[in-house]
């Protein structure tokens, strides 16, 4: 039997309003019988407070400094202002210390045991490997690319069950929206030397003006021609629960994403919203306050202070 990598899933942690999706994300990791630790990317502005909350569920806390372009070269719309902090994700390249890295968004909420992406097979160490983009657009948001459209998705294409296990493949002649990833999951093989070449990319490409999305597109662009696609499991959009309904299946997603600004902690379902664009995910928001309910319930249990800063969390947009 092969001696397992040292390796750890990462998130990037930069304000309060993600403590209860970081708790969540790492309760579901222990919960499947991940084999590997949670590192909370945390930026210099976050508190004491958070920091101990998360020593002491057994999160890891990294250090990083803030990562972003220089002043004026990126504008970002203001309806992905959310999308400000996003850029230091990429300091998870830094995290030299680990053979291999998962990074993961906050807002996720882990649902089945994906350790072997600890062990997955890449082309070179320059590469990367992550589940595609969703460019089918269903918002009609304006502002996103011209050719974000259900027939240039790269899970259009796909149904169960092929789908769960082989994805849009990614080559050269690939149209341009199937060479865009979703940076919620990103397997990576740290190095100071990548990580460095990933920063100097940032200060000078003439592309990074152009980036709908900020590390996520840099992702794509730096990385073209050397990122493998992974299957949607890993990296379950909940919007392709409701647009892509030949492919999706709820016994297969081992990592559910909660994208769009409405976060699952911001509001606990109570009744069936009918009708309305969250009452298409109130079930899989339910996932998530279950999973939520065990953490208080073991952070009581356990006596760790600082309950009610989480609580206080709950709702923050």
């Amino acid at each position: 039997m092969s001696t397992p990598p040292k390796a750890a899933f990462a998130t990037l942690f930069t304000k309060p309003a993600y403590l209860p999706g970081i708790l969540v994300l790492h309760h579901r990791l222990v919960a499947v019988g991940s084999r590997y630790p949670l590192v909370a990317m945390v930026v210099p502005q976050v508190g004491e407070e958070p920091r101990r909350i998360l020593r002491e569920r057994g999160i890891i806390v990294r250090e990083v400094d803030n990562l972003k372009p220089e002043e004026g070269v990126h504008v970002l719309s203001e309806a992905d202002k959310r999308f400000e902090d996003t850029w230091t994700k990429l300091k998870a390249f830094e995290l030299a210390e680990y053979e291999r890295v998962v990074l993961l968004d906050s807002d996720m909420l882990v649902r089945r045991n994906m350790d072997e992406l600890m062990e997955l097979q890449l082309p070179g160490s320059d590469w990367i490997a992550a589940a595609h983009a969703c460019t089918c657009n269903p918002r009609k948001f304006p502002h996103y690319p011209k050719d974000w459209v259900p027939e240039n998705c790269a899970y259009t294409p796909l149904t169960h069950p092929a789908g769960a296990t082989t994805p849009t493949a990614v080559r050269a002649d690939s149209r341009r929206t199937h060479k865009l990833l979703n940076s919620g999951l990103v397997v990576l093989t740290p190095s100071v030397s990548l990580m460095q070449s990933i920063e100097d990319y940032l200060r000078t490409s003439p592309l990074v003006p152009t980036f709908s999305f900020p590390d996520q597109d840099l992702l794509a662009a730096f990385f073209e021609g050397r990122w493998q696609s992974l299957p949607y499991v890993y990296n379950a959009l909940k919007t392709l629960r409701v647009i892509h309904g030949p492919l999706w299946r709820d016994e297969e997603v081992r990592c559910l994403h909660y994208i769009l600004p409405q976060k699952p902690w911001h509001h606990r379902p109570t009744v069936v919203e009918q009708g309305t664009e969250e009452g298409s995910y109130q079930e899989m928001n339910q996932w998530w306050w279950q999973a939520y309910d065990e953490v208080e319930k073991e952070m009581e249990k356990d006596d760790v202070q600082g309950l009610e800063f989480v609580r206080k969390h709950l709702q923050a947009a």
